[in-house]
């Protein structure tokens, strides 16, 4: 399973790329595998408003819907309208033509609260079983 060195992750498994005072922002490879074939995406709006945690958008798949979480707060600057018409790139190029929206922070470099790659491989991994 890909989890990219060079991104940041949420427990609830968007990533984020922190490009200054911008944040790219997607749904991990695990995430969408998980919903399987991907086939609307509900784009947050340019302007709009966004909390860190909070819900700014939804993947639809033939499984289910699912909402997206913002890794970061701010206000979302940029779309990826590409995935109006092809919202499967979200299955084929999570980390890359997949991106769903730029958030703009005001802040450089990457939040605390997200997880480096290793944090978020451990997260996957689950629990460590217990030593006894």
């Amino acid at each position: 399973m890909s989890v990219p060195d060079h991104l940041c992750y949420t427990a609830d498994h968007e990533w984020a790329l922190v490009e200054g005072a911008r944040v790219r922002v997607g749904i991990t490879h695990f995430a969408q595998e998980a919903l399987g074939d991907v086939v609307f995406v509900q784009l947050p709006a340019v302007g709009a408003a966004v909390e860190a945690g909070g819900s700014f958008c939804e993947v639809e798949s033939t499984k289910s819907v699912s909402d997206v979480y913002a890794p970061v707060s701010g206000e979302v600057v940029e779309v990826n309208t590409g995935l109006v018409d092809a919202p499967q790139r979200v299955n084929e190029d999570p980390y890359g033509d997949g991106w769903i929206a730029v958030i703009a922070t005001g802040a450089g470099g990457p939040p605390a609260e997200l997880l480096d790659a290793e944090g978020y491989r451990r997260l996957l991994a689950g629990p460590a079983p217990d030593g006894g």
